[in-house]
């Protein structure tokens, strides 16, 4: 499997100076494969992307509102801080530490930066949003989480008091297992400012600790403005998610987000024993994404969809909103792009908020050359390293009349310690005759 190339391409690469690059990034794939390997959990069958992106147009003729370049799916309702999340603009969450009153298979905490130390240690979140005010931060978007955030229900309340008092419009939100949600501290954190809270239902614990935090969605239903779930879904768990939907619709709640279930990159035995698989590609784009989750699961992703469907078929009122893994990375993406200062061959695309080029390899080098100065287009790069000149992806319709096989490049800015670096992370072989600015 090669997630580097273009899915659709039947026909082997003619180019020899293309091909040898391309294997670059073959050699890219096949470390991560190894890599992946040695944590003992196994790829699923194998699902294009091309097919994956397929079944979440589909639920947008059917009704649903798809976004963020198909990669979140929802109906009826959908979080004011989801939609901030796809840029990340204006958007953070605080967690006073990582200490939790639960311990599931799937969490990525431990990937946390400074986890141990969080786990006995506080942060002074009150005292953070204080500061950022203090600097003059642009906050609309203001979270806690954890860990879990009401262990410290004191620190909890003085946060929300300190973001109501710091930024008065901005949206809250707290996420919770909801085990100490009782109804004196739902009261408390009402009258604090809390216009948001997602309570975790998780799957393996089974029907007795579902029915509790059901109990606490409901109560929190009585005192606070927005009352969501926020939960990873497993292969396999329709059934039991229906019952979930229905019974919360019945409650009330503003909505849920369902979440692709992610291998962490540690426990795999608890993967394994329960048969799940990693997906296959996990990404469309290969990269270190900050987000700490980890990689999709085969078959979660489907479930969504899946419960999606269901809840527009039974005419369900909560919000139903599919969040993908790469829906969570798109905020990292954005920032590391967005605004920067782009050589005049390089676009940044409004669609999936990566740097992209056109490249043409070795012997159609000259021909490409020519076209491009007879177009009175200059703003081309030749590199002879590797034996390609490079240009604006605008400039690829002018060279439909030529037999071409064109390298679409996706880039990312990363900020090292020598300044700004442009790495490339993807080559999709394309032609002149099916490219469009729109798809990219």
């Amino acid at each position: 499997m090669d997630i580097s190339r273009n899915e659709a391409q039947e026909q082997p690469v003619k180019n020899p100076s293309l091909r040898s690059y391309l294997e670059i990034y073959q050699n890219v794939y096949d470390n991560f494969l190894n890599q992946v390997g040695t944590t003992g959990l196994d790829f699923g069958e194998d699902r294009p992307i091309a097919a994956v992106l397929a079944s979440i147009e589909e639920q947008g003729k059917k009704g649903a509102e798809v976004r963020n370049d198909r990669k979140s799916v929802y109906l009826n309702n959908i979080s004011p801080a989801c939609l901030a999340c796809q840029t990340g603009t204006d958007s953070r969450t605080y967690y006073t530490s990582l200490k939790c009153s639960k311990n599931c298979f799937y969490c990525f905490n431990p990937n946390q930066e400074h986890y141990e130390y969080f786990l006995a240690n506080q942060r002074d979140c009150a005292g953070e949003i204080k500061e950022a005010r203090a600097k003059g931060e642009k906050l609309n978007y203001i979270a806690l989480s954890g860990g879990e955030p009401l262990l410290h229900p004191q620190e909890t309340i003085s946060f929300f008091e300190a973001a109501k008092a710091a930024y008065p419009k901005a949206h809250t939100r707290l996420y919770t297992s909801g085990d100490f949600a009782d109804e004196e501290m739902l009261k408390q954190l009402a009258a604090a400012g809390l216009q948001e809270i997602r309570f975790s239902i998780r799957l393996h614990e089974g029907r007795g600790p579902r029915k509790k935090v059901m109990d606490k969605i409901a109560l929190a239903k009585k005192h606070l403005p927005q009352v969501m779930v926020e939960m990873p879904v497993f292969p396999g768990s329709f059934e039991t998610m229906q019952e979930i939907l229905l019974e919360l619709d019945t409650i009330g709640i503003f909505g849920i987000n369902l979440l692709e279930l992610c291998f962490p990159f540690y426990n795999a035995e608890a993967f394994t024993e329960r048969g799940f698989q990693i997906k296959n590609p996990p990404f469309r784009v290969l990269y270190d994404y900050w987000y700490a989750g980890g990689l999709p699961i085969a078959g979660s992703e489907e479930v969504c969809l899946e419960l999606v469907e269901f809840a527009r078929e039974q005419n369900l009122r909560l919000g139903v909103h599919y969040c993908s893994l790469e829906n969570k990375h798109s905020g990292q993406i954005y920032k590391q792009n967005a605004g920067q200062r782009l050589a005049k061959h390089l676009y940044f695309s409004p669609r999936d908020y990566y740097i992209k080029s056109a490249k043409v390899f070795g012997e159609d080098i000259k021909p490409v050359e020519k076209k491009l100065k007879r177009a009175g287009y200059q703003d081309y790069v030749v590199n002879k390293d590797y034996d390609f000149i490079e240009f604006h992806v605008t400039k690829i319709p002018l060279l439909k009349n030529l037999e071409l096989e064109i390298a679409l490049s996706t880039q990312v800015m990363e900020m090292r310690e020598d300044g700004p670096y442009l790495r490339e992370l993807k080559v999709e072989v394309i032609s002149p005759e099916n490219f469009s600015l729109e798809q990219i």
